[in-house]
């Protein structure tokens, strides 16, 4: 079977999209309308992903309504950039099991990231992450993955794939494509400590939502560093986000997961990106669907306003080296001049540089450059130090 055959097309496009006069996503996206006409996906950047899954939604069984409901506000946005290159591939088709649905997401994913095409996946259950996950195994792929999520969604070893339990068997699973795990906005009076303490002794990263919304500069960093996104739309505060059946009072604004999104699909590093979890049936005038519209057109724009500068040569880069006496290495940064980002490289044999070559540079902050000028170690520096070795 080809996997496009994986895939059921968009067949309520003229009922989503409304009649007007000027130009907008609808009309620009190339989108998979009829069955054997499949578009081309030459010279495509972004290809749209619906999964109406939710066998694995444990109470929030509804939200395998979302592709089409977000679309609806998706294809009335308007584009900013004359020269987009995207196309909707319609839904995945949903299988007999829960695991035939798995199974054909992550072949449909790993073509497209073969083909060097960045899916964005519109569940559906967050449980379909693990499928995202599947699809870089499929390419022999170490990545790392950026989880926005107001909870870990750890279950028992035992449990069976769930959207409270997915990330358990990320990490189980054999053979190992993961590196990295950084959680941002968690609320701490929802996690288990013994969560808490298994994320940082696997050296995983975890940042709760009153830290992250202190200083929002410094959630770039963390996302530039993934291969893969994922966004559980109960991480927005309930006021913005209605449409969720583990919606919660406190969490990001609106405004501020758009910001998040943007600084994904700014990321040179970043392959994959999915939202998860929005419940039309629950929602409030469409507003949540409305948001992850929103937070889709924010994803674009920051892809198309990338500056491709991952540092791999020292033409467009400022070198720093300070010397530490917390640390028998000196510490190297490089400031971009095209972005002035900053990334600091960790000291390495060549055999892990040969392995782990996206890892041996961390993307950091100039709060980080101080940090090490005041002899202290940052702590992004440490945790991958501490890794690689």
């Amino acid at each position: 079977m080809e996997w496009v055959d994986f895939l059921n097309p968009v067949n309520t496009f003229e009922e989503l999209r409304k009649p007007h006069n000027r130009v907008r996503f609808g009309d620009i996206i190339t989108i998979y309308q009829e069955e054997g006409k499949f578009p081309s996906l030459d010279e495509i950047d972004i290809a749209i992903v619906g999964v109406e899954e939710a066998r694995a939604a444990l109470n929030n069984k509804q939200c395998d309504q979302a592709p089409n409901a977000v679309r609806k506000y998706l294809y009335e946005l308007f584009p900013h950039n004359p020269n987009i290159r995207i196309v909707d591939i319609g839904n995945i088709k949903k299988g007999f099991e829960l695991p035939d649905t798995y199974a054909a997401l992550s072949a449909v994913l790993s073509e497209l990231l073969y083909r060097r095409i960045i899916p964005v996946i519109i569940g559906g259950s967050h449980d379909l992450a693990y499928s995202n996950y599947l699809a870089y195994e499929n390419i022999e792929k170490i990545i790392n993955i950026v989880d926005v999520d107001s909870v870990f969604d750890i279950g028992e070893t035992e449990e069976e794939n769930n959207h409270r339990s997915y990330l358990s068997k990320i990490i189980l699973h054999q053979p190992n494509f993961l590196f990295n795990l950084t959680n941002i906005g968690h609320q701490s009076y929802l996690i288990d400590p013994q969560g808490l303490s298994l994320i940082r002794n696997l050296l995983f990263d975890a940042f709760r939502l009153g830290i992250v919304k202190t200083d929002m500069e410094e959630v770039e960093p963390m996302v530039r560093n993934a291969d893969m996104m994922s966004i559980d739309i109960s991480s927005v505060r309930m006021s913005d986000a209605p449409g969720n059946e583990n919606a919660l009072p406190n969490g990001f604004y609106g405004e501020d997961v758009c910001r998040i999104a943007r600084y994904a699909g700014m990321s040179d590093k970043l392959t994959s990106f999915g939202i998860y979890e929005i419940n039309p049936e629950l929602d409030f005038r469409g507003q949540t669907c409305y948001l992850a519209a929103q937070i889709i057109w924010y994803f674009i724009d920051g892809f198309y306003g990338r500056k491709n500068d991952f540092p791999i040569d020292e033409v467009n880069y400022l070198k720093y080296t300070v010397k530490s006496d917390a640390f028998v290495e000196d510490m190297i940064f490089h400031k971009s001049k095209k972005s002035d980002r900053w990334w600091v490289e960790i000291p390495c044999s060549e055999q892990i540089k040969e392995k782990y070559r996206f890892q041996c540079f961390v993307p950091c902050s100039y709060n980080d450059y101080l940090t090490a000028c005041k002899n202290e170690v940052p702590d992004r520096w440490l945790r991958v130090y501490e890794k690689l070795m």
